[in-house]
């Protein structure tokens, strides 16, 4: 039993950091392969949706754990954000109690990451290595699920708020905090307080 790892929403600015994890028998992840899985992020919003079901249902299990705005800004303040992805990463590896595990590692020094997994999780070998969602196709089938909740979360957002993807390449979002913080003074709790471009907004308003 082999178990992919992967995020979906570490550079966004608003809404919450997906971690997914599956298992399934290694004799089936070429099924992965010829249906079309590959890295979410070279798949079309619809192409992820659609290959998201048949993931579901190819897995022998899977499961998802999400990092709140709140926990991502305390732990961004502590410089332990890898800690905190790698804490979550080792919640979903101990939930699936996989043989192995492969891991797209946040940190620099991968073999460091994949140490700190491995001494949280406590389950099977943990093999830690960067792209791994572009390298193994069990991580890539993670990279979609992870992807897909990810983008409902944000669905559900915009249908209160016209926000935008929530990340800070997204003029709409950035329009959206902008124009928030003018308004009430203060950041709602879906936006990331400690990101470096809503710091800026909100010392660029504060200053005026």
């Amino acid at each position: 039993m082999i178990c992919g790892i992967d995020e979906a929403g570490r550079g966004s600015m608003i809404g919450p950091l997906v971690i997914a994890g599956l298992v399934i028998e290694k004799s089936k992840t070429k099924i992965l392969t010829d249906i079309g899985v590959r890295d979410s992020k070279k798949l079309s919003p619809h192409a992820r949706q659609k290959l998201y079901g048949k993931i579901i249902k190819l897995a022998d299990d899977y499961a998802i754990s999400k990092i709140t705005p709140h926990q991502i800004d305390a732990h961004v303040l502590n410089h332990r954000l890898n800690h905190l992805e790698a804490s979550h990463m080792a919640r979903v590896i101990k939930k699936l109690k996989p043989t192995i595990s492969y891991v797209d590692s946040c940190d620099v020094n991968e073999k460091r990451f994949g140490r700190e997994v491995d001494r949280m999780a406590k389950t099977g070998k943990i093999k830690s290595y960067h792209h791994a969602d572009s390298t193994f196709v069990v991580v890539s089938a993670a990279s979609i699920i992870a992807k897909v909740t990810r983008d409902m979360a944000i669905a559900k957002l915009n249908k209160e708020h016209d926000l935008g993807s929530g990340y800070p390449s997204d003029a709409k979002t950035v329009r959206f905090v902008q124009n928030w913080f003018f308004e009430h003074g203060q950041m709602p709790d879906f936006v990331r307080k400690s990101w470096a471009p809503v710091r800026s907004i909100a010392k660029s308003y504060a200053l005026a």
